[in-house]
């Protein structure tokens, strides 16, 4: 007698369209940017680089022409088309919200470090549905669909072990006025590939020590994959992280054990 069936993967037809339309998007981003596209300062588009545009203008064509509303970092909230142009749109439901970073971590890309992604949420009346974060250097993909785990290279990742304090990796945003109380820390400068990272059990934890926090399309998508893996993850001082609010700001906390994820709260807030 076998074992029982594995759940589907994405386990709904409705999922598999979502997941592979954000494939699309991303894979779509990572070919432009391959093939050589300035990150100098974009004309017009303060604090953005025309890399950014770029990857934002094909995001913005892909998802809106399927019929979805829209919140990005580089051109805010966009409703739904009124006619979606996309053949993917017919599927999709009304309500549904993309929330898009088309690169995160556009100033390693400036300087040439491979370390940065096109981070994707696609958010229903629950909260976040399904969620994908691909590496733009390396073409490293992780995927989550809500309820159902998430996946690293199309392979499903497995809950971490927990890890002391004394022992942990962590990685940081911001520079903490305490110490966290942790063997390491890396500052990677993608906060999406960051979390990712907890995820899959490459770092230990995650630990947003700016004063200025982050916004959703920072963190969504990583925050399923996160959550679906088993990692926790809170907002330092206890706030909602699922927003989609455009000028929300959160500072969220990532850990493989309760243990240090409380140690991590109390240390950036030095208590």
């Amino acid at each position: 007698m076998g074992g029982a069936p594995e759940h589907p993967w994405p386990p709904s037809e409705l999922d598999r369209d979502l997941l592979g339309l954000l494939r699309v998007v991303a894979e779509a981003i990572a070919d432009v940017l391959s093939e050589g596209v300035s990150w100098s300062p974009a004309p017009g588009h303060p604090g953005q680089h025309v890399g950014d545009v770029v990857a934002d203008d094909i995001a913005v064509q892909l998802l809106g022409g399927a019929g979805l509303a829209l919140l990005s970092e580089e051109s805010g909230e966009r409703p739904p088309p009124g006619v979606p142009s996309a053949p993917e749109a017919g599927r999709f439901p009304p309500g549904l919200l993309a929330v898009v970073d088309p690169v995160d971590g556009s100033t390693n890309a400036a300087h040439g470090l491979p370390f940065y992604a096109t981070s994707l949420a696609i958010l229903d009346a629950t909260g976040v549905r399904v969620g994908l974060v691909q590496n733009l250097a390396s073409g490293l993909r992780y995927e989550a669909v809500r309820g159902h785990g998430a996946r690293r290279a199309g392979a499903p990742l497995a809950p971490v072990g927990p890890v002391p304090p004394a022992a942990a990796v962590v990685a940081c945003n911001g520079w903490p006025a305490h110490p966290l109380g942790v063997a390491q820390l890396r500052m990677l400068g993608s906060a999406a590939l960051e979390l990712c990272a907890v995820a899959d059990g490459t770092l230990d934890g995650y630990v947003d020590a700016s004063a200025a926090g982050l916004a959703p399309w920072d963190y969504l998508a990583a925050l399923l994959v996160c959550r679906e893996v088993g990692v926790l993850v809170a907002e330092r001082e206890g706030a909602e992280l699922e927003v989609v609010d455009a000028a929300a700001r959160r500072r969220p906390v990532a850990a493989v054990s309760s243990v240090l994820l409380d140690a991590l709260r109390t240390n950036v807030a030095g208590a």
